[in-house]
Formats: structure tokens, sequence, C-alpha cells
């Protein structure tokens, strides 16, 4: 089955409608400057409330600027269960994190793959933002690309994807997992809960198809 992470969430009612709808990671983003930012003590307080409730889906906290010691600690204090890196940081924190790292990289084409095996983590999030069009609009990336790329280990795509296309990158790539945050939402931050349905949903049926 595609391992499903809905990213960005702010608070326990949309943790909690994540997770009823079948998710299979949770992310909170701990950048300051994200619009979908909340702070280590909030991200804690709302898995301390998904624990308490029964909920046990794995936490992801997203960092950047953290150092090795400082990504240990808030690891701990927010009581999370991996924690998402991205290239500046990549090496030095998975080191410190392995195995419970993500590394996340922007993708633009063949030539943003290389050097991700050399850098242990628990999986590798290929994320295409940034990626324009003539047209200056974003773009999913050419899936069908993890095909020729052979990474190793698990990866995860994301960029651009919302309940209408994620089958189709499901498709193409057949990836460990895919990861949405704005394709979800009804405000930065706030999640709609029938677009997170309908994106599980339609993950789901791709998944069955496999099964068949």
């Amino acid at each position: 089955m595609t391992v499903v992470k809905i990213c960005g969430l702010t608070n326990l009612a949309d943790a909690l409608a994540a997770a009823e709808a079948g998710a299979d990671l949770l992310g909170f983003v701990l950048v300051p400057s994200s619009p979908r930012a909340i702070t280590i003590e909030q991200a804690g307080e709302v898995v301390a409330a998904l624990r308490a409730r029964g909920v046990n889906v794995p936490c992801v906290g997203v960092v950047a600027g953290l150092t090795p010691s400082q990504a240990l600690a808030a690891r701990e204090r927010a009581r999370l269960d991996l924690l998402q890196v991205h290239d500046e940081d990549a090496e030095a924190l998975a080191a410190a994190l392995h195995p419970a790292v993500i590394v996340a990289r922007r993708v633009e084409g063949a030539e943003s793959l290389p050097g991700l095996a050399r850098i242990p983590a628990f999986a590798y999030l290929l994320d295409s933002r940034g990626v324009e069009r003539r047209s200056g609009a974003v773009a999913p990336w050419a899936w069908g690309l993890l095909h020729t790329a052979g990474l190793p280990g698990r990866v995860i795509v994301a960029g651009g994807l919302d309940p209408w296309n994620v089958a189709g990158a499901v498709r193409a790539a057949r990836p460990y997992g895919v990861d949405v945050a704005s394709g979800v939402e009804s405000a930065p931050g706030r999640k709609d809960r029938a677009a997170v349905t309908r994106f599980i949903r339609a993950v789901r049926e791709v998944d069955n198809e496999y099964q068949c």
C-alpha cells in the first residue's frame, strides 16, 4: 500500500481528521517562515493529544537550519517519530537522526537525484516545488523519472499533488509514498476534510488496481 503523508497540520482537529481518513504519516512544519508553521511546543501538544486518544499514526516534524543537537531536542520535546530535513542540513542531521529521518530534495530533473544514496535515511522525499512551465505555472515533475533513477530505499513524491492528480502520480511513479499539504487545504494550515478523504481514497483506488 502507498504511504500517504498529510503535511502542514497545525491543529488537533485536522490531525484527527487526517488519521481517521487513513493517513499513514502526519506532518508538522516547525520552520517559522512557513505559512503552515507551528512551534515545537504546539506540535508536542497535538502529538500528546493524539496519543491520549489512542491515535498512533507516526508523526513527522519538518525542520530547517537546526544543528544535530537542536534537531534531536526538537524531536524529543515534540514527541515526534521522524524528522524531515532538507538538502542544506541533510548529511549531518541524517547521521545524527538515523534511522528516524526523511531526507527531502527539490527535483528539477535527473540531475537533482544523484548523491541521495550516500545519505542514510528512513525515506527520501522528492519535491517538485520550483519546477515551472514557461507560462510560470508550477507543474508536477515527470513522475516516471523514478523508474530510471534507481534510487535506493523508500521514495516519497511531493509537489503539486491534489485529489485529482495523485492517482496519475502513483500510477506513473509507483512510489513508497506521497506527500500533500496545500493540495488538501481550505486555507494555509487549515485542511479541507473532504479533500483529505478524496486524496487518500484516490491513492487507495490505485493500490487496489495493483492488488487485483
